[in-house]
């Protein structure tokens, strides 16, 4: 007998029913192959220059500004300190009010310096009967002497001890007037019109002249200074820019100067430079200033910090946004554009800058045209596409 096998279906045909996925997923890949064979591939895409907003600068008469970081004092500042030892009864004021010049302040314990003063000034009684006794023992001798009953030596010894006597009471009423004094240094009294400072001394408290702290600190605050220093190169050109022969006429013909406080507004009076410093600080190579600000209101407390701010009137300057610059260490460059559409980089010298704008000193002239913004990407020989600015409208929106 034979045995005969049979298939019901071809046998590639049972492959196919067990594996119906793989074979669609492969079907799928030959036909994506096939696609990607026969269509073109995509090109790059070519963009043109980039377009960049260009302003041509212009020299118009601008005011410059020259700011210098200032320490403010009150015209007086006085240390309240006492002028006897002893212990703190009394404290008439409190911290941060305003005294008139002669209100009490501090009380000392003035026990002991009265005591002082009561033997002191009997002290002062018992010379003073010395001197009336010498002047007795004179006034005795003197007929006795005329009568030529005794010799001029006693006399001569009685004067002298009538003399003596008058210096001892001399001595005496000093003593009797240092007490004194020292019984009116317990009551502590305001030097000046001010504001009370900090008081580090409280009721009960043991106080000395020799006291590394004062009692307190007494400012008068009506007028203020601000002390501030220029640079070498800077009081070159303040020397430069003012008329006058001399330090002195320079400093008359300044114009007021603006005090710009710490949230950077502007005090609402206006300062004038009084003195200059003798010599060059030699550690930090700067000369000092001091310029000096009314203060009605008492806004202003020793202590505060600022900006002495001047104004400069330039007849003539080349003027540019701050933000067509860019810095590269310590250079301040532009970027110019030639006519070909051509930029390349050129540093600038500042001469003086608002908030938003420079003053170019060096670098560039009028009629040349420099990119406002954008130069972030650009290099050296980029070619862009200018799109023209009105200069005026620029600077001004910057002004505003």
């Amino acid at each position: 007998m034979k045995s005969v096998l049979k298939f019901d279906r071809p046998l590639h045909e049972k492959m196919i029913a067990h594996q119906p996925l793989a074979y669609s997923i492969g079907i799928l890949m030959l036909a994506v192959s096939l696609y990607s064979c026969s269509s073109p591939k995509a090109g790059p895409v070519h963009q043109g220059p980039p377009q960049l907003p260009v302003m041509a600068v212009v020299s118009a008469p601008a005011t410059t500004y020259l700011e210098f970081p200032a320490s403010l004092e009150g015209k007086v500042n006085v240390d309240v300190r006492p002028q006897v030892s002893g212990y703190l009864e009394k404290i008439f004021v409190d911290e941060g009010a305003y005294v008139k010049a002669g209100q009490p302040l501090f009380k000392i314990d003035p026990k002991v310096y009265a005591e002082q003063l009561n033997s002191a000034a009997s002290n002062q009684l018992a010379a003073q009967a010395n001197v009336e006794k010498a002047q007795v023992e004179v006034d005795r001798l003197s007929p006795l002497v005329a009568s030529n009953v005794i010799s001029d030596v006693q006399l001569k010894t009685a004067k002298a001890n009538h003399e003596a006597a008058k210096a001892a009471l001399a001595q005496a009423k000093a003593a009797a007037g240092s007490a004194r004094i020292n019984v009116g240094y317990t009551l502590v009294t305001a030097p000046v019109s001010g504001y009370i400072g900090r008081i580090p001394y409280k009721v009960g408290a043991l106080v000395s002249n020799a006291d590394a702290q004062p009692l307190t600190v007494l400012s008068e605050v009506q007028e203020m200074y601000a002390y501030f220093s220029m640079s070498e190169t800077d009081f070159i050109t303040f020397q430069n820019n003012f008329p006058g022969k001399t330090l002195e006429e320079k400093l008359k013909s300044t114009p007021p100067v603006e005090l710009i406080l710490a949230d950077n507004s502007t005090f609402a009076e206006k300062g004038k430079i009084g003195t200059i410093e003798g010599q060059f600080d030699k550690t930090t190579g700067a000369i000092t200033f001091r310029a000096t600000f009314p203060n009605p209101d008492g806004v202003l407390r020793t202590g505060n910090t600022g900006k002495v701010r001047f104004a400069q009137e330039v007849p003539s300057a080349i003027t540019i946004p701050q933000e067509a610059t860019f810095e590269i260490q310590d250079k301040v460059l532009v970027y110019t554009v030639a006519d070909s559409n051509k930029v390349s980089s050129r540093p600038i010298r500042i001469s003086g800058k608002t908030a938003n704008l420079y003053f170019v000193s060096e670098g560039l002239k009028a009629g040349e045209k420099i990119v406002l913004s954008g130069t972030g990407n650009l290099k050296d020989g980029a070619v862009i596409t200018p799109q023209p600015v009105p200069a005026d409208s620029v600077l001004k929106s910057k002004t505003l």
